[in-house]
C-alpha cells in the first residue's frame, strides 16, 4: 500500500485538497487491496478547519502527532498559504519531510513549502497567477511559468487548482501504469495530458503601468495600433530616444523586450478575438497585427502550445 497524506490549514483551497484525493480514491477501484492507496489528512490545529469556501474539514490528525513518514505528503494552496504563515507547521514541515519518499504542493501550497526553505534548488511551479510572486519570494528555486505540473526529483509541484488532479494523475501512471491513470481520468471527465501549459489561461502581457512615461506612452500607442508595422527604431522615435537607450530603458521597466511586448500584446489581442466572437482567422490574425493566419498559428503554438482554431475550440 502507498500512503498519501494531505497537510491542511486554515483558508487552504478546497479542491486543492479534494481534486487529487478522488484521483487516489477512484485509483483504489482499479487496484488490488495490496495495492491500494491510503489517504491521510493533517491539520494544524485540533478541530476543524475552514477552507476558503466556507466549507469545515476534520483533519484525521493534527500534524505533530504524524510520527511516521508517507509516500507522499502533499499542501495545498488557497488564501491560507500564501497571506499567512504557520510557524508551527514550518518547522513541522523542515524536520519530517526528509521522512517522506516525495513531497509537493497543489497550487500556492507551494509558497508554504518555500517558507519552510524546501524549494530552494528545486524547479518548481504554481498557479499562473503568482508566479512572478513566487520567484520574488524564493529566488533559490526556478520556477516554472508554463508547466502544468514540475517533478523535479522527490519534490512535485502543480499549477493552479485543478491542476492538482493532473499531478495526482500522473503519480497514479508512476505507481500503477498509464492504463489504471487513463481509467481514473475518465472517471472524472478529464484529459490524461492537456494540450498546453499555464500560458494558454494566462495573460502573456502585465497590464501598463498606471503612471505616464515615456515607455508607457509607447505602450499604450502600440496597443491602440496593434494592426500597424512597428519596429524598435519606430517605437524609440515615439520615446525620443535612440534605439538603443530605448531598448535598455523599456527592459529594465517592463521586464521583456520591446519585441516581446509586441508580440505578447499581439496574441492576447487575437486571444481576445477567439474568445469573444466567430470572426475568421484571417480577420483575427490582420486585426491582431499579425499580418498572415500563418504566422499567428506559428507564434500561438510556440507560445500557447495551441493553434488559434483549438484555442477558439477551448475557450469560446
Amino acid at each position: 500500500m502507498k500512503t498519501v497524506a494531505m497537510v491542511l490549514f486554515p483558508d487552504f483551497l478546497l479542491l486543492d485538497m479534494a481534486g487529487p484525493m478522488e484521483v487516489f480514491s477512484i485509483a483504489n477501484r482499479y487496484l488490488k487491496p495490496d495495492d491500494h492507496y491510503v489517504l491521510t489528512t493533517l491539520g494544524t490545529e485540533p478541530g476543524a478547519l475552514r477552507a476558503s469556501n466556507g466549507v469545515k474539514v476534520q483533519a484525521d490528525l493534527p500534524v505533530d502527532q504524524a510520527c511516521d513518514g508517507f509516500d507522499l505528503l502533499l499542501v495545498p494552496g488557497g488564501p491560507g498559504a500564501y497571506n499567512q504563515k504557520y510557524p508551527p507547521l514550518l518547522e513541522w514541515l523542515k524536520h519530517n519531510v526528509s521522512r517522506s519518499k516525495t513531497y509537493g504542493s497543489i497550487c500556492t501550497g507551494a509558497f508554504v513549502l518555500g517558507h519552510a526553505c524546501l524549494l530552494d534548488g528545486y524547479r518548481v511551479t504554481t498557479h499562473w497567477h503568482y508566479t512572478d510572486r513566487l520567484i520574488k519570494a524564493f529566488p533559490k528555486a526556478t520556477v516554472e511559468t508554463d508547466q502544468i505540473y514540475v517533478q523535479d526529483r522527490n519534490l512535485i509541484t502543480s499549477g493552479g487548482v485543478t491542476a492538482g488532479i493532473d499531478l495526482a494523475l500522473a503519480v497514479v501512471a508512476q505507481d500503477h501504469g498509464k492504463k489504471v491513470a487513463q481509467d481514473v481520468a475518465k472517471v472524472l471527465l478529464v484529459v490524461m495530458k492537456r494540450q498546453g501549459g499555464q500560458a494558454q489561461f494566462s495573460p502573456l502581457m502585465a497590464a501598463v503601468a498606471p503612471h505616464e512615461t515615456a515607455i508607457t506612452r509607447v505602450q499604450n500607442h502600440v496597443l491602440e495600433h496593434l494592426d500597424e508595422t512597428f519596429s524598435i527604431e519606430r517605437m524609440a522615435g515615439l520615446a525620443n530616444m535612440s534605439p538603443r537607450h530605448f531598448a535598455r530603458v523599456f527592459a529594465r521597466e517592463v521586464s521583456m523586450t520591446p519585441m516581446e511586448f509586441l508580440q505578447s500584446a499581439r496574441i492576447d489581442c487575437a486571444r481576445s478575438l477567439l474568445e469573444s466572437g466567430d470572426l475568421p482567422l484571417k480577420t483575427v490574425a490582420f486585426k491582431s497585427g499579425f499580418g498572415s493566419v500563418r504566422h499567428m498559428r506559428f507564434l500561438f503554438g510556440e507560445k500557447l502550445g495551441l493553434t488559434p482554431t483549438q484555442y477558439r475550440e477551448q475557450f469560446s
